[in-house]
């Protein structure tokens, strides 16, 4: 998805569908694939993203002066944050396109969202290299940043980019040379294009990202929405056991019992510590074990045989006791 054909294909590409009521039964090569993607769990992270990428996109549509507002997606691994970040992406993409057909007569479509990932090590060169291969634009081994800059800024604009999505920006490193270069040049790039970037990296208030001069800038300007582990409790309501639900309801298997899974929540926020990634991941690995054992439901037994991320066994390692 760092090219722009493989996120056209990624954002134009229907979802995963679950199973509705009256619809022929899949078989289980369809119900495999079908877990192994699975529908995206709308958190409470995802809904607020949606919500502030709108109303700044709006907010800084006729901003000329200075850089728009941005948004900053943080939380630790497995957390969901890309899973918010591309979600909140093909949204964009989609709404874009339907309000802005292309015309009949011409082959080219709209370009609303880039999507970038930071290379590991990252200077201000290779960074604008992640932008310009995004869009194709040529770049040889002899052009100076500044010169890719230029192109990229020029292309962007004339292909109406109003998104920029940036993931893994904790590899930048602005106490570094390098990496303060690549810092500057975002900074850069946000005052010159006529998009909201949002960026994406794990625990990032903890990184040198926030600090120093750069640091403040960036906190100055970015919103900052954390996507930390869900808690089992939030004052009256229950998150942790609400997307345990809207997971279960979603399953393609033909015996299992509607409600088991959401009465296993206290063992289940235990197992993955909250994080919605190794959440979802547990119970599709579990799904896609029952079609294939041929039980069709999932239990706490059967969940109890999958093994997760080592991080989330980590968590549920027992603590020795003398």
């Amino acid at each position: 998805m760092t090219t722009w054909q493989g996120w056209h294909r990624f954002a134009t590409t229907d979802p995963p569908a679950p199973p509705q009521p009256g619809d022929p039964p899949r078989s289980t090569e369809e119900r495999l694939a079908y877990h192994s993607a699975f529908v995206t769990i709308r958190t409470p992270a995802i809904s607020e993203l949606a919500t502030q990428t709108r109303t700044l996109m709006i907010l800084g549509r006729h901003q000329q002066a200075t850089a728009r507002p941005s948004l900053i997606v943080t939380g630790p691994a497995a957390a969901g944050k890309t899973t918010a970040l591309l979600h909140v992406g093909r949204a964009c993409h989609i709404a874009h396109t339907r309000k802005n057909p292309a015309p009949p007569t011409t082959a080219h479509t709209a370009v609303p969202v880039a999507y970038v990932l930071v290379p590991p090590g990252a200077t201000a060169k290779t960074l604008i290299t992640e932008f310009a291969r995004y869009l194709g634009i040529p770049v040889t081994t002899r052009m100076t940043q500044t010169q890719i800059t230029e192109a990229v800024c020029h292309t962007y604009q004339a292909a109406g980019i109003q998104l920029v999505l940036i993931d893994e920006i904790h590899r930048l490193n602005p106490r570094t040379t390098t990496g303060a270069q690549a810092a500057d040049l975002l900074k850069d790039l946000t005052e010159r294009l006529a998009a909201t970037f949002v960026y994406a990296g794990i625990d990032l208030p903890d990184t040198p990202l926030f600090t120093g001069v750069r640091g403040a800038q960036l906190a100055g300007r970015a919103t900052l929405i954390t996507c930390g582990p869900l808690p089992a409790r939030h004052g009256p309501r229950h998150p942790f056991r609400d997307v345990i639900t809207d997971i279960e309801n979603n399953l393609d298997l033909h015996h299992h019992q509607p409600g088991t899974l959401p009465r296993h929540t206290p063992y289940l926020h235990q197992r993955t510590a909250g994080r919605i990634g190794s959440l979802t991941r547990l119970i599709r690995q579990a799904a896609i074990t029952a079609i294939s054992d041929g039980t069709e439901r999932i239990t706490k037994q059967s969940l109890e045989a999958i093994r997760l991320d080592h991080l989330a066994e980590q968590h549920n390692r027992p603590t020795r006791t003398r």
